[in-house]
């Protein structure tokens, strides 16, 4: 889908996932679209497919992990130099595995005020930043 300028338009899924009073993050493999930086983790919508369906397809295929879709969080734009996305957040819960690194991307578990010593890609920025300051992001949902 091509936005208004042109460049083409993106929904992504990523999820708030959290495990004693730690969150999980990921980072962007090499040869991907902003290379090692870290996210969230998630990833594209596909035609026909919800966001939820999304982003537990995205976390199973690329760290194993069986995730419910609890509730959407926020949702923020960004605009790349090539390509509009819309990033949408949910508050996840594990129910099934440990994270394994399937797709060569690596990923930890990181406690909300350590978050500001990683370097997050812009779109998830936006999120530490809607989400309050990276040192005081709620440890649990609300």
């Amino acid at each position: 889908m091509k936005g208004p300028n042109k460049k083409p338009h993106f929904h992504v899924a990523a999820g708030l996932i959290r495990k004693d009073g730690h969150l999980l993050i990921a980072q962007r493999p090499a040869g991907s679209h902003l290379e090692g930086q870290w996210e969230f983790p998630g990833g594209k919508l596909e035609r026909n497919e919800s966001l939820e369906h999304c982003l537990e397809r995205e976390i199973k295929e690329e760290l194993g992990l069986k995730v419910r879709v609890e509730k959407a969080v926020l949702t923020v734009g960004y605009e790349y130099d090539t390509k509009l996305i819309t990033l949408h957040i949910f508050d996840c819960t594990i129910m099934e595995g440990e994270p394994e690194s399937l797709e060569f991307q690596k990923f930890r578990w990181v406690k909300p005020a350590c978050l500001g010593k990683y370097a997050f890609a812009p779109a998830d920025m936006k999120v530490l930043e809607r989400l309050g300051r990276r040192d005081s992001m709620p440890e649990e949902a609300g």
